[in-house]
């Protein structure tokens, strides 16, 4: 029996794996062969007649014919404080979620090859002290660097997200920016907002041409943010011109419901923070890699909308939802 493709037993409304059960059909069967003696198709037809002469239900499928569950590690640090709904909204999507400590992935690297996505969800990693993100981005360079590297590069079969706090590390490690022109270290960074505070409000926004996974089908976004440093500048006019070319410019600020991409930098409250073309979020070249600031697990049921008394009609979920569905769907 290949292991890869292992089958599962189903009895009334219990899912059990044929290893566990493997017990009963040697006590009734009377057979003291090894399991692997039999084709598939002879054993099914066993374990078919048992549960038959048992008055259980019986059926057989395979994992490959549903569709897959991917593994999302989520991130935790001193300070994370968006964790928790971000693994429920992974869930909720219909992956497994857990959330690990960064110090467990040190202690115990090989940790990461359980996963299929990375996320580092919003909060204030390590107090944001010196800079929003620094230090979690440091202890991840220095002591994690595999867990970075195989996520954003490796097979190209992984995802990673960064939320608010989540983005500013992924920002900090430079895997946002890569391959990009600049006359300095930092082809774009995330500094603080124009007006010089934490800011925390519901914001438009409108998705640009994008090569990016999360974003496959969304054409318009209304989520909260909440952060200080959020506003992203660009070291040069090349490098947003490169990175709108390659549609890495993945989401805007937009002017209420209906507003496009504006050329133009948006006022304050539209653009929240003065970001440089209006840039909420932005992604790798591959689309697999993804950073925004404003929160989409904070948005997954249409309740959570600040207006949803005042609807006619709810939408089924809320506008953050999608992200989480189109990560999950990758994987089919």
């Amino acid at each position: 029996m290949d292991a890869g493709r292992a089958r599962r037993i189903i009895f009334a409304a219990s899912v059990l794996p044929v290893t566990d059960i493997v017990g009963l059909w040697w006590g009734i069967a009377g057979q003291a062969r090894d399991l692997t003696w039999f084709s598939s198709s002879v054993w099914v037809s066993k374990l078919r007649n048992i549960c038959t002469s048992f008055g259980c239900f019986f059926a057989v499928f395979t994992p490959e014919l549903i569709m897959p569950q991917p593994r999302v590690l989520v991130l935790r640090a001193p300070g994370t404080n968006c964790d928790e709904e971000t693994a429920f909204a992974f869930e909720q999507a219909g992956a497994v979620a857990e959330r690990v400590h960064v110090n467990r992935l040190i202690e115990n690297p090989a940790l990461k090859d359980r996963y299929q996505v990375l996320c580092l969800p919003g909060g204030f990693s390590y107090g944001d002290d010196i800079a929003a993100g620094r230090i979690l981005a440091t202890k991840l360079r220095q002591h994690l660097s595999d867990l970075v590297d195989s996520f954003v590069h490796g097979k190209g079969d992984r995802l990673v997200l960064g939320i608010c706090n989540g983005m500013q590390v992924l920002m900090r490690l430079g895997v946002l920016t890569e391959g990009l022109p600049s006359p300095v270290d930092a082809p774009a960074t995330l500094t603080w907002n124009d007006h010089g505070r934490f800011e925390d409000r519901w914001v438009h926004l409108v998705v640009d041409k994008t090569p990016c996974v999360f974003l496959k089908g969304i054409e318009r976004m209304y989520l909260p943010m909440a952060h200080a440093e959020g506003k992203f500048v660009a070291a040069s006019d090349e490098v947003l011109e490169t990175m709108q070319g390659e549609g890495r410019l993945a989401i805007r600020y937009a002017d209420g419901e209906a507003g496009g991409i504006a050329s133009d930098v948006l006022p304050f409250p539209v653009n929240p923070n003065g970001a440089d073309a209006n840039v909420a979020g932005v992604c790798d070249a591959t689309g697999r890699v993804f950073g925004l600031m404003p929160h989409p697990e904070r948005h997954i049921e249409a309740t959570q909308h600040p207006f949803w008394t005042r609807r006619d009609e709810q939408p089924e979920f809320g506008d953050g939802m999608p992200m989480f569905k189109n990560a999950v769907e990758w994987f089919a």
